[in-house]
């Protein structure tokens, strides 16, 4: 959340900051509970060193009428201090229900827009290949190839789930080795994270938890869900902690399943494996200081571009526009790959990286001794390296042949021990 006495003294900059974002909350009022929460915090110290006084007044030696006297006025200020506080508590709820409703500021440079098409494309990587044949699909690919079984998982689990079969196994846990040996060589400490995280952490991530519009499972009965990104484990690890500035940045990769929920996601761009309820991800997750998160952010947009480039998947860089933002980024790059059977040919996102300043850190409690001894929320990054099953489309529907086999990326096929997918 942003904090705030920042709120207050830019409140002009914070509302064009939400209509920019095509969000909707209220600053006003975040301000108001704000400078109620401040009065009433004011007051009830006052009537706190009250009764601190009646309690030392009561240590003395005073005659039986002055003693009855300050034992009145002892209930009668515990009285009005219990309703004070009660008062208090409540105004902290609403300022703390109504505050979280504020998205981060964007990047002065990030695009105005409210829609994904109007994001900034920024650079091109490679160029599309040009087919001497109607290019199929991933979905029909891999039902030829005996690779997916979309049927079979709509029996057992609904629909938007899958089966991967056969050399969609290998190649899958090929394109995890493959990106674990370069966040390896960048630096990055590996994890296998937990499925499942408290609700406050996700809310400190800044995902909604609980009712329609959230996009994650909640666990019934439990104060708990299904993570969407090892973003929410990753990011909870250091909850209420201070890190020593020495240490920082840290660098964290995190593999996961994902569940999300999808909702009112419909459309041809979200058929086969392209948009589903289940899949695996590796993601890269930093904890650093202000002034190189810009830098930093940098650095995990160029690992994505590395580990596509090397993939041999045409792609491009977009700037997204602030419509488009989460409420916790500053600024988001995207790569969207080049996907021959989707439409005809058009792009699409497999990866994004987010600077979201110290807006989850506030949240979660992460912080750091800055040089002058003073704790100081750190930054927090993250970013794509892989989604498993977006990048399962993007070599399918790139690397397809006339009869319907499936090559290799070269990166990969000493990983998973083929180079080829051959037609059945």
């Amino acid at each position: 959340m942003l904090d705030y006495r920042f709120i207050k003294e830019n409140i002009d900059a914070v509302k064009q900051n939400i209509k920019n974002r095509n969000m909707t909350s209220d600053a006003d009022l975040v301000v108001e509970l704000f400078n109620k929460r401040t009065q009433l915090i004011s007051a009830l110290q006052e009537f706190q060193q009250k009764r601190n006084e009646n309690a030392a007044a009561m240590k003395q030696k005073l005659e039986v009428e002055q003693r009855n006297a300050l034992i009145e006025e002892g209930k009668a200020l515990k009285e009005k201090i219990s309703l004070m506080e009660a008062e208090l508590k409540e105004a902290e709820e609403a300022l703390d229900r109504e505050g979280k409703k504020i998205p981060n500021m964007a990047h002065p440079d990030a695009p105005i827009g409210s829609l994904d098409t109007e994001n900034l494309e920024v650079k091109q990587v490679g160029k599309p290949r040009e087919f001497s044949f109607v290019p199929k699909d991933h979905v029909e690919l891999g039902q030829n190839l005996d690779l997916i079984d979309f049927e079979a998982a709509t029996k057992v689990s609904g629909p938007k789930f899958y089966y991967l079969k056969n050399e969609a196994v290998f190649l899958e846990q090929a394109l995890t080795m493959y990106g674990l040996q370069i966040l390896k060589k960048h630096g990055f400490t590996p994890f296998i994270t937990p499925d499942i995280a408290r609700e406050e952490i996700l809310t400190g991530i800044g995902f909604n938890p609980r009712g329609n519009e959230s996009n994650v499972y909640s666990l019934e009965g439990e104060d708990a869900c299904l993570v969407a990104t090892a973003e929410i484990t990753l990011g909870g690890y250091h909850k209420d902690e201070i890190l020593p500035k020495e240490r920082l940045p840290l660098r964290y990769c995190g593999l996961s399943h994902c569940f999300r929920r999808e909702a009112g996601a419909a459309g041809q761009f979200s058929k086969g494996l392209y948009r589903v309820h289940q899949f695996t991800k590796l993601e890269m997750f930093v904890y650093c200081t202000p002034e190189d998160s810009d830098a930093i952010h940098e650095e995990l947009r160029l690992i994505e571009e590395e580990i596509f480039t090397g993939l041999g998947i045409p792609f491009r860089v977009v700037d997204t526009c602030t419509g488009d933002l989460g409420a916790p980024a500053y600024r988001k790059w995207d790569l969207e790959a080049w996907m021959p059977g989707r439409n005809g040919g058009e792009w699409g996102e497999v990866t994004s990286t987010s600077n979201c300043t110290d807006f989850q850190a506030r949240r979660l409690n992460v912080r750091y001794k800055n040089e002058d001894g003073k704790n100081t929320f750190v930054h927090m990054l993250n970013g794509t390296a892989i989604a498993m099953s977006r990048a399962l489309v993007a070599i399918f529907e790139n690397y397809q042949n006339e009869d319907g086999s499936i090559d290799i990326p070269e990166v990969l096929q000493g990983l998973c021990g083929f180079s080829k997918i051959e037609a059945k």
